[in-house]
């Protein structure tokens, strides 16, 4: 009885909020979006929606608030709508509500608004720092709200709004605002032009590589790092001359570290003597870029020069694990004591190097000899290193990793079984496209 009672109040009340609004103070007005929003019910949203049309923009921003807090499907289309106010705050906090529905706490814990009742962020630091977030591969964003999110990228009404959009577009990898990204390359702001090389990243498509090809020339040294990074991710080979140019003219050693590595990441067989010449750096990161692009091009000539660099006492681990992705990538695939293979296969457990060695054994699993050397080393395998080969089988998106997926699933561990079973779903994803 009192349930019915309760929705009834409800439904009272939203009738009320509707035909009487107009009536009351902007102050009263908000008192009363506060008091529906308390409800926490999806039925409150069109009566909620009705005020994103208030002319008062506290109005807006409190109905917005009260929206995102009751997160329900039913939220998204007034985000939608609010996501395309003439306000910044609104479009900041509307945009931050998209991105909490497809990753919960997001708000609280991540956004610019940060909690709800607290307003927004201060905005230099939070745009001091790279976000890393991202949903997760079986988490589909609708098409309308990958839309609204790219619309505030490319004419939001400040930087800020443009700024958090871009993050935003990166966090739910949304493909579909990838053109106003791409424009917002082009801006004068450097925060904006960050934000869409890290989302550009993210979202990973390839066809965006060759239209970041100019920033690695940028006189910005975080823009220009960014953007070889930008560059190495999406693998855009057209870029290659400016990577090239970057290492040759950089300002300084980080930035013509990093386009060597950008360089390794694109593999191509005319930078094959700058590997070998960077193979016996003084500096270890060059060593390893150098390593891995050598791998990469797969030239039986320079195996010899792979395994030196494995065998050598003091090179270090780094060095060792690069070299010993580089054998793998040439064909070595024996799993005795002490090949390469095994070695990557036992610093999945390193804490220094696991999440590199699972990034190695990513890409050497898409050759369907490796995967199968490893398959049976999973048995007995730790926690962690289940965990890390579940993300590189899953990577695979192969169906000759889905039994022992499948096993893992079933796995004592929590962790891993839910490793496991997300990495199967990739799997599946990939089987229902095709």
């Amino acid at each position: 009885m009192h349930r019915i009672l309760a929705v009834c109040f409800l439904a009272f009340a939203i009738q009320a909020f509707g035909q009487s609004a107009g009536n009351f103070s902007p102050k009263q007005r908000i008192e009363r979006i506060r008091h529906l929003g308390k409800t926490n019910s999806a039925q409150a949203i069109p009566a909620l929606a009705q005020s994103l049309k208030d002319p008062d923009r506290d109005v807006r921003v409190e109905a917005v608030r009260a929206i995102v807090k009751i997160g329900t499907e039913a939220s998204l289309d007034p985000l939608i709508e609010a996501a395309h106010d003439r306000d910044s705050e609104v479009e900041i906090l509307a945009t931050d509500g998209l991105v909490n529905f497809y990753l919960p706490g997001y708000v609280v814990k991540g956004g610019l608004t940060g909690p709800l009742t607290h307003g927004v962020r201060q905005v230099k630091s939070f745009f001091s720092s790279r976000n890393d977030q991202v949903i997760g591969p079986d988490v589909t964003v609708r098409q309308d709200v990958a839309s609204a999110i790219g619309d505030v990228v490319r004419s939001g009404s400040g930087i800020d709004a443009r700024s958090n959009a871009a993050r935003a577009a990166g966090i739910l990898r949304a493909s579909g605002a990838v053109p106003a990204i791409l424009d917002g390359l082009r801006s004068k702001n450097s925060e904006l032009i960050f934000e869409c090389l890290v989302a550009l990243q993210k979202i990973k498509d390839p066809a965006a590589g060759s239209r970041v090809s100019f920033l690695a020339r940028d006189l910005d040294p975080r823009i220009q790092m960014e953007a070889l990074q930008t560059i190495g991710v999406l693998k855009s080979v057209e870029s290659a001359p400016d990577v090239r140019s970057a290492l040759a003219n950089g300002s300084n050693e980080k930035i013509r570290r990093k386009a060597l590595e950008t360089l390794a990441m694109l593999g191509q067989t005319e930078d094959r003597a700058t590997f070998k010449r960077f193979v016996d750096s003084s500096d270890p990161r060059s060593r390893v870029a150098a390593l891995e692009g050598l791998g990469r091009l797969r030239e039986p000539e320079d195996y010899p020069i792979a395994n030196h660099a494995y065998n050598e006492k003091d090179a270090g681990p780094a060095v060792h694990l690069a070299a010993a992705f580089a054998m793998v990538e040439e064909g070595n695939v024996s799993t005795a004591e002490f090949s390469p293979l095994q070695y990557l296969f036992e610093n999945l457990n390193s804490q220094d190097l696991g999440d590199t060695a699972q990034a190695y054994m990513t890409e050497v699993f898409r050759n369907a000899a490796v995967r199968n050397a490893v398959i049976p080393l999973a048995t007995g395998a730790t926690r962690d290193q289940k965990i890390r080969l579940c993300a590189a089988f899953g990577a695979s998106q192969s169906e000759d990793v889905v039994p022992v997926l499948t096993k893992l699933s079933s796995d004592i561990d929590p962790q891993v079984s839910l490793a496991a079973s997300t990495a199967l779903q990739k799997v599946k994803t990939r089987k229902t496209s095709d």
